[in-house]
């Protein structure tokens, strides 16, 4: 409908991102104005019912946050708890987590880069669609995702909301004859994933550059997943960290009007976690084989400083961390010796505890205050898609503001580059389907009107 020189567009049906959100763009003389990612979904609570239950809780409670990655729950709340009462776990027990938070990289990387990115690189509207005409690349994404799957079964007890991780380790840990099939699982696995970076690679992506601060946790020796120290890349290139304890003094959350989710800043900047984030701060210490894909694939050598900031191009990190998660997980296996004791003891101490990991889609961070008889008195969790809200906002407004600069792009264009500029960053809003109602309002001379994306 046109009228009074504005045009109104109504589009239907986005998938491919994950819970109940919005996006308001504002266009104004050809100058966008605003980018909202307004999230309406009501808040769960999880933080407010852990309050008063048992410090034994939390890693069976958490998970159910999230059915695609529940493990980084489990693993964020375990070393929080133990941190607060002062358990180190055996290095066998930590060598199995990472192996456990490998499959969930495996079987999340492998769910985004197939069914919910690429066919925005392809043309096709849905992950059913690309099967029409890809089909032996979906499923090769789909035996990816069932190795990651198996691994999760094996050590986790299921492959959704595991259940057999408990404070201090497991309830069981398997054999090494338990493990042996799924190596020659994950040998084919390794090739599979190869070839989703060689796949990735030949993708067409836009020019963009995120200028937000990038967060990630980093070790001195290996890539980080379940641990390590919070380390921050600047826009201008300074490098810092901070302990893990000192999270929230750097990280500072904050409500906005137009979302029931917190945003967040970093010591008052916006900041980025996620694959972009992990590859820019750590990529250096990624296994030999996958330091060779990503050179292969054209994201440079990290070893050399090679950074990557273009949001459309983070499913190609993401493919070569599921190379490097693959390639890790073999690697646990071949060295494995069961451990005499599954877990160790952890006895409740009254005190307060921190603990971070890197869920695919970023940084997660939990904090716990006990008492002395093992009742939680207080829980907080930040989850990397709340802290990245703010930049995908920024991400929006630039690359929106690019297209209108360039080629003033009608609103098809606009529309189909905010949804995949949603989707480059996989925000996890919740776990449900989802679809996006689309209102786009152009005006000129006024301030009236703007650009609206429902998802009722």
């Amino acid at each position: 409908m046109t009228h009074r020189g504005s045009r109104v567009l109504h589009v239907g049906s986005l998938s491919r991102v994950e819970g109940e959100g919005a996006l308001r763009l504002r266009v104004h003389d050809g100058t966008v104005t605003e980018a909202r990612l307004e999230i309406y979904e009501p808040p769960r609570f999880f933080e407010a019912f852990l309050r008063g239950r048992s410090y034994t809780e939390p890693p069976d409670i958490t998970a159910r946050v999230c059915g695609i990655c529940p493990v980084a729950y489990q693993m964020s709340a375990c070393a929080a708890i133990e941190d607060a009462c002062g358990v180190t776990v055996d290095p066998v027990i930590r060598a199995l987590r990472r192996l456990l938070y490998c499959g969930e990289w495996i079987e999340s990387q492998a769910l985004h880069i197939y069914l919910l990115h690429a066919p925005d690189f392809l043309g096709r509207a849905s992950a059913i669609e690309l099967a029409r005409t890809h089909r032996a690349d979906v499923e090769r994404g789909l035996r990816l995702k069932k190795a990651g799957n198996a691994l999760m079964e094996l050590l986790g007890g299921r492959a959704v909301h595991p259940v057999n991780v408990r404070l201090g380790g497991f309830h069981r840990v398997p054999t090494r004859q338990e493990l042996r099939p799924l190596r020659e699982e994950l040998k084919r696995a390794l090739d599979d994933a190869w070839d989703t970076v060689r796949w990735v690679a030949g993708f067409e992506f836009p020019d963009a550059r995120v200028e937000a601060d990038l967060l990630a946790l980093a070790e001195p020796d290996t890539y980080a997943i379940e641990g390590g120290t919070p380390t921050v890349l600047r826009a201008d290139g300074v490098r810092t960290c901070f302990p893990v304890r000192d999270f929230t003094a750097h990280v500072t959350e904050t409500h906005v009007p137009h979302s029931t989710a917190l945003h967040s800043r970093l010591d008052g900047r916006l900041h980025l976690t996620g694959s972009l984030a992990r590859f820019a701060i750590s990529g250096a210490r990624l296994s030999p084989v996958a330091l060779e894909a990503a050179v292969a694939a054209g994201l440079g050598d990290p070893r050399e400083g090679a950074v990557c900031r273009n949001p459309f191009r983070s499913i190609l990190v993401r493919a070569v961390e599921t190379l490097y998660a693959v390639d890790e997980a073999l690697r646990i296996i071949g060295s494995y010796e069961r451990p005499e004791h599954p877990y160790a003891e952890v006895p409740p101490v009254a005190g307060v505890g921190h603990g971070a990991t890197e869920a695919p889609r970023g940084l997660l961070y939990h904090r716990y205050e006990l008492g002395a008889d093992g009742l939680i008195a207080d829980a907080r969790m930040v989850p990397p898609t709340a802290q990245n809200q703010g930049a995908i906002e920024d991400d929006l407004r630039r690359i929106a503001q690019s297209a209108l600069a360039e080629r003033d792009a009608d609103d098809d264009e606009l529309t189909h580059l905010c949804e995949r500029a949603i989707r480059n960053h996989d925000p996890c809003i919740s776990c449900s389907t989802h679809f996006l109602d689309l209102t786009v309002v152009r005006t000129a001379g006024d301030t009236a009107g703007g650009c609206d994306v429902r998802i009722p």
